[in-house]
């Protein structure tokens, strides 16, 4: 999208599905540059604001921590760089993800190993309650 004129704080939270709360605290923690100020002192945005908001939005979607996006956002500035260091962030997020994975699916069989337990009798009787309960 093509910023013609400065956008406020709404519409550019409007623009990106952004909470306008969460574009103020990526200001905050410098993550997105302070914006200029109108003469009524409302925040105004433009074109960068745009692009690099998108760009944290995505990242954060994908799972990247705000350091691990601040060092991609830190890296995407030199355009001549090699993308070497890039490639280390993005390889240990991926470790990251499959290590949930493997995490998430050693849940699933123990789930599922507690319902195929399961005597559809009464709740004193129950496996999965007593497997979630304490030790006696």
């Amino acid at each position: 999208m093509v910023v013609e004129k400065p956008l406020n704080i709404g519409a550019l939270a409007r623009v990106t599905g952004t909470k306008v709360e969460t574009i103020r605290w990526y200001e905050r923690v410098g993550l997105l540059p302070v914006p200029a100020r109108s003469a009524g002192n409302y925040r105004t945005y433009g074109e960068p604001h745009l692009g690099r908001l998108s760009f944290i939005r995505r990242a954060r979607d994908l799972g990247f921590s705000l350091e691990q996006i601040r060092a991609l956002l830190d890296l995407a500035e030199d355009r001549e760089r090699s993308c070497d260091a890039v490639d280390v962030i993005a390889r240990e997020h991926l470790d990251e993800v499959d290590r949930k994975i493997a995490d998430l699916q050693a849940l699933q069989r123990e789930l599922a190993s507690l319902i195929g337990q399961c005597r559809h009798g009464n709740v004193a009787e129950c496996r999965i309650i007593e497997a979630l309960a304490p030790p006696k």
